[in-house]
């Protein structure tokens, strides 16, 4: 610390623990004020005075209006923690958590994690994908195969994360280490600011993977169908209905989770209907919060008046079936159609017959397929779109049953589920949990993670709530 900065310290000091001017100490610390910028010739109460006039009160710098008596100077950051009275105890309410107790609290949630996980039977489970994957044969059943290295794909990457989190874990501890040891200010500060940041990251890290250990239901690891279909609302509607469209798929593409369109039914304005997979472990699980009725306020892009405008686009969303679900479906309870595919352009897909639309007759259901050139493909795949929502139409009479038992056949939730404000404000609000945001078009472009996790967690909360 050079004279000059011992000067300042001295001077702030006496001011801050309220040493009176007349001390004997006084005519010492004027004489060091002088060296600090006041000049070698103030005298105390002079030099109170031009402190007082160079360095702006709390009250100046917060803009509040207080009592004007109040000449207290700012202390500079350095002196804070050498103060008493005030100082210290605003120090000691603004100080931060111990990052080694944060850091050990963090390592005790990694902990219940992983004995919920189970990280070895999931090295164990690699081991036997990789033999699965190495097998020459594997590949004479494609759907089998890319099951099999989706999967490896999955699991090792979940046992990366767990060994990266308490990598992370134990480097961050030795980054602080390092800050305290560090004899160089400058290097110091910089070491503790970038471990702050990567405990922050860590954080962060640990609550989304605390999330998911909350998927345990029966159909939770299984990838996601998503549906979605424009409300009321007209063009609007349509319009919101891609933008929900994008958002999902957005989301997928930042958590490198592949997807496949099945199928889009085009409107003038945006998209009638579509349907898309989530072709990732605990997607279903993960996204099946966000079904339901979905609402947009915004100013009007098709209302030449510019008047603000509220649409509606529906979202459904169910697990794919597997070959172990056995949904029958007799030929006798489905009509086929075949016609031809329609979107913004293309070249042979729209030039066919190929798009197929299944109608199973006893409960009304339609779904099509036309993202494919076969007929055939187009029809296997609607196939798996009908026996998805079959599945999903069975667990939810199941569902209604035991409710029924319970004597509360009409718990539910609300169909209107999420509210996307655009004008006159920005904010996007779960009506069930209550999660919002003012970062509308983030939202809108996939960063929902947030609202997925708020929506987890109340969803087992709900589930808890129903079987007491």
């Amino acid at each position: 610390m050079t004279y000059r900065a011992k000067a300042w310290l001295a001077w702030a000091v006496v001011r801050a623990g309220g040493a009176p001017l007349t001390s004997p100490a006084a005519p010492l610390l004027a004489g060091l004020a002088g060296l600090a910028g006041a000049g070698p010739d103030v005298q105390p109460a002079t030099a109170s005075a031009a402190v007082r006039a160079s360095t702006p009160t709390e009250s100046q710098r917060e803009g509040s209006a207080t009592d004007p008596q109040d000449t207290r100077p700012v202390t500079p950051p350095g002196v804070l923690n050498t103060l008493s009275g005030p100082y210290s105890r605003r120090l000691s309410g603004m100080a931060a958590t111990d990052p080694a107790d944060e850091i050990s609290e963090l390592s005790s949630r990694l902990d219940t994690i992983e004995a919920v996980v189970d990280p070895e039977a999931m090295r164990t489970e690699v081991l036997d994908l990789r033999e699965q994957a190495a097998d020459p044969s594997l590949w004479e059943d494609q759907a089998r195969a890319q099951e099999v290295t989706r999967r490896l794909s999955y699991v090792e990457g979940e046992v990366n994360r767990l060994e990266s989190l308490r990598q992370r874990l134990a480097d961050v501890g030795v980054l602080f280490e390092l800050a305290d040891d560090e004899p160089d200010p400058a290097t110091a500060a910089e070491t503790r600011n970038e471990a702050t940041a990567e405990l922050g990251s860590l954080r962060k890290d640990i609550d989304a993977l605390e999330v998911r250990t909350l998927l345990n239901g029966e159909y939770d690891a299984r990838e996601a169908l998503i549906t979605i279909n424009s409300q009321a609302g007209g063009a609007d509607a349509a319009d919101f209905a891609q933008n929900l469209q994008r958002m999902y798929l957005r989301w997928a593409e930042r958590h490198k989770f592949p997807t496949e369109i099945y199928d889009v039914s085009y409107d003038e304005a945006g998209i009638k209907s579509t349907t898309f997979a989530v072709k990732a472990p605990y997607a279903y699980g993960t996204l099946r919060g966000e079904q339901g009725t979905h609402r947009m306020v915004r100013i009007s892009k098709y209302d030449n008046q510019g008047r603000r405008q509220t649409s509606f686009a529906g979202v459904d969303v169910v697990p794919v079936v597997e070959q172990t679900d056995h949904v029958d479906i007799p030929d006798d309870e489905i009509r086929v159609d075949v016609f031809r595919s329609s979107g913004p352009g293309g070249q042979g897909v729209n030039t066919t017959d190929s798009a197929v639309r299944i109608t199973h007759l006893p409960t009304g259901i339609v779904v099509s397929c036309q993202n494919e050139r076969s007929q055939i493909q187009n029809k296997a795949s609607a196939m798996a779109v009908l026996q998805a929502k079959l599945l999903e139409r069975r667990r939810e009479e199941e569902a209604s049953q035991i409710a029924a038992l319970r004597g509360d056949g009409g718990r539910a939730w609300g169909s209107q589920i999420r509210n996307y404000v655009l004008y006159p404000y920005q904010m996007v609000k779960d009506a069930r949990t209550g999660y919002e945001t003012s970062q509308a078009e983030s939202v809108l472009d996939g960063e929902i993670d947030d609202f997925i996790d708020a929506e987890i967690r109340w969803l087992r909360r709900s589930e808890r709530e129903a079987d007491n």
